[in-house]
């Protein structure tokens, strides 16, 4: 088993250019990043390329790097799951796993980025995907915001799974959670 985790879209680039200041690829994911490692579990979080501005067929190319099967743990987080999804859809690829966290589906912002953003988020759900993956889960939060609730219902009305509601995780970053573990995950991956 391999398992690949693809981050979230900061809100603009200042937020995302210094590695010590930017927040997308922190928060959860080294921490179970390096549960997994410990676990002798191969795992992957490539960086995406500008991700405050996503364009699908620029991550996708990034994307197509990994080693991706039927072995294969993805994993995405707020915008990294509409990627997955969208990505699924278009390759036909079978995964072990598709755990979706915090998903994003609605385009928020305003002039160039929300016109970006649309572009990103604006496809088809193709419905297929439900049976690419072995297993869906997908993780939301009791605080997460109404777009964020209303996205959990597009993509669990078309893919269907597992849906796991936490109490007080907001939208899984670690301002919400107040802490950079994620147990209930890990126990979703490993099981």
């Amino acid at each position: 088993m391999n398992c690949i985790i693809i981050h979230g879209c900061p809100s603009n680039k200042e937020k995302a250019v210094d590695s010590e200041r930017r927040t997308y690829d922190k928060h959860w994911l080294p921490w179970i990043k390096r549960k997994l490692q410990e676990k002798g579990i191969r795992i992957s979080v490539p960086l995406m390329p500008e991700p405050w501005e996503p364009d699908y067929n620029k991550w996708k190319k990034e994307f197509e790097k990994q080693e991706i099967n039927e072995n294969t743990v993805l994993i995405g987080h707020s915008c990294g799951c509409a990627f997955l999804v969208r990505w699924l859809g278009d390759t036909e690829k079978n995964v072990k796993k598709l755990i979706l966290v915090a998903p994003w589906k609605i385009p928020h912002g305003k002039g160039k980025g929300f016109e970006v953003k649309k572009r990103f988020y604006g496809y088809h759900i193709n419905p297929n995907v439900k049976s690419q993956a072995n297993q869906i889960i997908i993780f939301t939060a009791d605080d997460e915001d109404e777009d964020g609730k209303k996205s959990v219902k597009i993509f669990h009305k078309v893919l269907g799974g597992k849906l796991i509601e936490l109490k007080g995780r907001g939208h899984y970053i670690l301002e919400d959670m107040g802490t950079k573990e994620f147990p209930e995950l890990l126990k979703e991956i490993l099981e």
